[in-house]
């Protein structure tokens, strides 16, 4: 059994991870972080799991999570990096779920979050947590960085036209809507119900921190560096990423068969899913699952290819990836403990 250890156990990553984990025929759950809960159940607080884990929080002592095999950060972006070098050293495998380790430079890192990065020698260790791009590389990682909810629904719809060359790498247009359990688990005035609901809004127009992310990882399927307009939604539900993605043809007089492209470069990947042609797909079918669904449309056979991208931002889009990634290093079954269906209504 693979002991598992969780910092951060208390936000909406924290318990998907929970859920997941306590379902994983190869998991034993080791320990579960927080301060400000020291002592208490975790069932206490999320009684979702009641019967299912019985471990109290505790403190992110060193310690304990040193006698784990891997160790998950579900904590906000700054705090992965602080402990990751000392776990490592340990032989304890990390998977930040935050950003710390996403961005290959430490001064474009510092640029979008604020901080001066504690252990830049590991972002060139650091495996980008992509399963359906880095799945070899994750394999024999101790370290990987699992890819923010946005630039994951992002760069699954964008990638087989960029790898293939059809589209024009400048062209590149992301209009994305999160529901609000993206802005995680904390009292904030935006984020209240009678706020958020009733309501629609973007936000982060000028430079949301996952653009950066975003287009390392199309500049590397294309080849070539990325013009890419991203502009994130808040949308009064609580879980699922929908991106609409925009893209010009280089060649609009060319035959291309874009239902067979994807379907050919998504056909060996056990959570994308292709719809049919003409499809739309909804959040409410990827709801609790570790699934992206995709539909490719070229409006009246014009030069716009426009892309659409469904996944759960807590589960394809954070923690089941996480898991995912897990399965992949320790060599399971990469659908291990996520073979679970969307929640229906």
């Amino acid at each position: 059994m693979i002991k598992a250890g969780i910092v951060g156990g208390t936000g909406y990553t924290g318990v998907e991870l929970l859920r997941l984990l306590a379902a994983h025929p190869d998991v034993e759950l080791t320990a579960i972080t927080s301060r400000g809960e020291k002592g208490r159940t975790v069932a206490d607080l999320f009684p979702n799991l009641r019967g299912r884990v019985d471990l109290r929080f505790v403190e992110p002592d060193e310690a304990v999570l040193t006698a784990c095999d891997v160790v998950f950060f579900a904590t906000p972006n700054g705090t992965a990096m602080q402990s990751a070098p000392a776990l490592l050293a340990a032989g304890v495998r990390v998977i930040d779920l935050a950003a710390d380790f996403r961005l290959r430079q430490a001064a474009e890192w510092e640029h979008w979050y604020g901080m001066k990065h504690a252990c830049p020698e590991l972002l060139a260790e650091a495996v980008y947590g992509l399963p359906e791009v880095n799945r070899e590389a994750i394999r024999s990682a101790r370290l990987v960085a699992n890819p923010g909810c946005y630039p994951t629904a992002v760069q699954l719809g964008f990638l087989p036209l960029l790898e293939a060359g059809l589209v024009e790498p400048d062209s590149l247009i992301a209009d994305a809507k999160s529901g609000v359990s993206g802005a995680g688990r904390k009292a904030e005035v935006g984020i209240l119900l009678c706020e958020a609901g009733d309501s629609f809004k973007a936000y982060a127009v000028p430079g949301h921190r996952h653009l950066p992310e975003i287009r390392q990882g199309l500049a590397a399927a294309s080849g070539a560096p990325v013009d890419l307009v991203f502009v994130p939604h808040l949308t009064p539900m609580i879980r699922g990423i929908h991106a609409t993605l925009y893209a010009t043809l280089r060649d609009p007089g060319a035959a291309v068969d874009l239902q067979a492209l994807f379907e050919q470069r998504y056909a060996n990947e056990p959570f994308v899913d292709v719809l049919p042609s003409k499809s739309h797909p909804e959040t409410r079918s990827v709801r609790g699952a570790n699934q992206c669904r995709l539909a490719v449309h070229r409006p009246q056979n014009g030069k716009t290819v426009v892309v659409l991208s469904v996944i759960d931002n807590l589960v394809k889009g954070a923690a089941g990836q996480a898991v995912q990634n897990m399965n992949l290093m320790f060599g399971l079954a990469e659908n291990a403990g996520l073979n679970g269906i969307a929640l229906l209504p």
